[in-house]
């Protein structure tokens, strides 16, 4: 097909039927060509950037807008939030291991958070979760309202989130000093363990809420302190438990307190912090 040039005229001659541009002829029929057409550009689709699997629409968020910060809810750990815990964990404490070395890692991680979380009666231990894109309010649940699994909670959810950062808290006292002649439990003090933040997710205050609900939760237990133990070479947290109310505990010449189970030369700080529990009157 001829186009033609805007404004000008087409002039039908006798002697041929193919139409010749005029812009003078009295004659012509003046034909205004219509405004070019162009067709609307495919849609490109990111669908293929973006894994299929374990995709979480609440990190694209943070990726496509970083200045946007989704809220940051923090709760107690469901069975459904058991492998990014054990991911969490391994990725923070366990940051040289590559595959498939990290894979066996987790899924031992998580079959030790399954099977492991045995605890004496009368103790409490529960895992806390810092999620993003999930809400306070689930209204959504599903499991019987009892159920748990070692310190996670049965129920599932619509509106999982994504887990950002952990933490364990307890009343078994494993690493507390132990009471009296026979060696007693102590009672009275939850202890704090496992505390970790995703790397990309640091240094936006999730510590800091784990640690607050931690204690929240330690005093609807009934205790009256918690107590963790933190590695002398990381200064900032060491830092980040002083500014929440924690002092170093000096361990006595010769007392063989427990710590925990780690590399044998690394050493740790004992800190505790006292609760302002609410005083009973008689």
């Amino acid at each position: 097909m001829r186009s033609l040039t805007l404004g000008t005229s087409l002039t039908l001659s006798p002697s041929s039927s193919t139409p010749t541009p005029s812009s003078k002829s009295p004659l012509s029929l003046l034909i205004k060509q219509p405004p070019p057409f162009f067709p609307p550009s495919p849609r490109v689709s990111n669908e293929s950037s973006i894994p299929r699997f374990g995709a979480c629409r609440a990190t694209q968020v943070v990726d496509l807008f970083p200045t946007v910060s989704p809220e940051i809810v923090v709760r107690e750990a469901r069975l459904e939030d058991c492998w990014e815990v054990a991911e969490t964990h391994c990725s923070s404490f366990f940051p040289e291991y590559s595959f498939p070395l990290d894979f066996v890692l987790r899924v031992d991680r998580l079959v030790g958070m399954l099977s492991g979380f045995s605890i004496p009666p009368g103790c409490r231990r529960t895992c806390l979760v810092a999620v993003i894109g999930g809400s306070v309010g689930d209204t959504f649940l599903f499991g019987a309202e009892d159920f748990k699994i070692g310190g996670f909670d049965g129920k599932f959810s619509l509106n999982k989130g994504y887990v950002t950062g952990i933490l364990t808290i307890d009343t078994v006292a494993d690493f507390l000093p132990r009471k009296g002649p026979l060696r007693q439990r102590r009672t009275g003090i939850a202890y704090i363990s496992n505390v970790a933040v995703r790397e990309r997710f640091r240094r936006k205050g999730i510590a800091k809420r784990l640690i607050a609900k931690a204690e929240a939760q330690a005093k609807s237990w009934g205790c009256r302190a918690v107590a963790l133990h933190c590695d002398l070479n990381n200064p900032g947290a060491t830092k980040l438990y002083k500014d929440q109310g924690f002092r170093c505990i000096n361990v006595p010449e010769g007392a063989n307190w427990p710590q925990p189970k780690t590399a044998p030369n690394v050493k740790f700080n004992f800190m505790m912090k006292l609760l302002n529990t609410p005083s009973t009157t008689a």
